[in-house]
């Protein structure tokens, strides 16, 4: 299941030529994203997003543009 909620932290560097990007987080049916995302970022787990980035949520989402990857993967459903 995808949820709406976007995640967009970037902790992890991006590769080369790569801009950084905020990414939509991957959920399981029933699952919130909100949930996922604080769990992730309390207890210093990796998230996994809808392009296959990994990362370990730290930092304000909302600084960052959206994955175009993500996006189109999200628009999809």
């Amino acid at each position: 299941m995808i949820s709406t909620v976007l995640d967009r932290d970037t902790e992890v560097k991006p590769a080369q030529g790569d801009a950084i990007a905020a990414h939509i987080v991957k959920t399981q049916p029933g699952e919130s994203a909100t949930a996922v995302i604080m769990q992730a970022r309390v207890f210093g787990e990796e998230l996994e997003a809808l392009c296959g980035h990994r990362w370990i949520p730290s930092r304000d989402p909302k600084q960052y543009p959206l994955c175009d990857k993500c996006k189109e993967i999200y628009d999809m459903y």
